[in-house]
C-alpha cells in the first residue's frame, strides 16, 4: 500500500509538471498567434495603401515593366541579328548583302520591327526625359527645402549665441559682485576693529597720563593724608607727680 501511495504521488506530482509545461506551450502559442495576426493586419493595411491609386511605388513598379518589356524586345532583336551576323562573319557586307535577298515581304516584316524598335526607343527616351524632369523637381523642392532649414538651424544658433553670451555676461557680473561684497564686508571688519584698537589705546593713554598723579585712588587718599594733616596740633602738658 505504501509502494502504491508513493508511486501514485509520484505521478500526480509529474502530471502536474506535464500540465504547467503544456500551460506554457499554451501561452507562448497564443502570443505568436497575437503577434501573427498584428503582423498580418499591418501587411493588409499596407497592400491596401500600394493598392490605392497615385501611389508613388506602385507607379515606379509599372515603369519598370514597361522598360523591362523593352529590353526584352531589344534582347531578342540583338539575338536575331547575330544570328544573321554568324550566318558569314567573315563578311562585314554580310548583313548588308542578306537585304538584296530578302523577298519584299521579309523586308516588310523587318522594317516594320525596326519602326517598332525605334518607337520603343523614342518612348524609352522620352520616359527618360519625363523622370529627369520629375527628378529635378524633387532636386529643386529638396534644395529649397534644405534652404530652409539651414536659414532657420542659422536662426537658432545665433539666437542660442546670444543667449549664451548674455548668460556668461551675467555670470561674470555675478562672481564679480560677490568678491566686492566680501572685500567690502571685510572693509567694515577691519575698519570696525581698527576703531576698537584705536578706543582701547586711547584708554590706555588716558591712564598713563593720570598715573603722574596717582590715579584718582591716589589722589584720593592724598586728600584724605592732606585733609588729615589739616588736624590741629595737640600740645603735650607734663603731668605733675604726686
Amino acid at each position: 500500500m505504501a509502494k502504491e501511495s508513493e508511486y501514485n504521488k509520484y505521478d500526480l506530482t509529474r502530471l502536474q509538471a506535464e500540465l504547467e509545461q503544456q500551460r506554457e506551450l499554451r501561452e507562448m502559442l497564443e502570443e505568436s498567434v497575437y503577434e501573427l495576426q498584428n503582423t498580418m493586419s499591418e501587411l493588409q493595411k499596407r497592400l491596401s495603401s500600394v493598392d490605392g491609386e497615385g501611389n508613388e511605388w506602385k507607379t515606379r513598379y509599372e515603369t519598370q515593366v514597361d522598360v523591362n518589356d523593352q529590353l526584352e524586345r531589344q534582347i531578342s532583336l540583338i539575338h536575331q541579328r547575330l544570328e544573321d551576323i554568324k550566318g558569314n562573319p567573315m563578311d562585314r557586307l554580310a548583313a548588308i548583302r542578306s537585304y538584296d535577298d530578302m523577298p519584299v515581304e521579309t523586308l516588310k516584316q523587318h522594317l516594320k520591327l525596326l519602326s517598332e524598335e525605334k518607337s520603343d526607343l523614342q518612348n524609352q527616351l522620352r520616359d527618360c526625359h519625363i523622370q529627369i524632369e520629375q527628378e529635378g523637381k524633387a532636386f529643386h523642392k529638396t534644395n529649397d527645402e534644405r534652404r530652409a532649414y539651414l536659414s532657420e538651424i542659422g536662426k537658432f544658433s545665433s539666437s542660442h549665441d546670444a543667449q549664451r553670451r548674455h548668460y556668461l555676461t551675467h555670470s561674470q557680473r555675478t562672481l564679480g559682485s560677490k568678491p566686492m561684497r566680501k572685500q567690502s564686508s571685510k572693509k567694515q571688519e577691519a575698519d570696525s576693529k581698527k576703531g576698537k584698537d584705536e578706543k582701547a589705546e586711547r584708554g590706555r593713554e588716558r591712564g598713563k597720563a593720570g598715573g603722574g598723579d596717582g590715579g584718582p585712588s591716589q589722589r584720593k587718599e592724598k586728600k584724605t593724608y592732606d585733609g588729615g594733616s589739616r588736624l590741629p596740633n595737640l600740645k603735650h602738658h607734663p603731668r605733675p607727680i604726686s
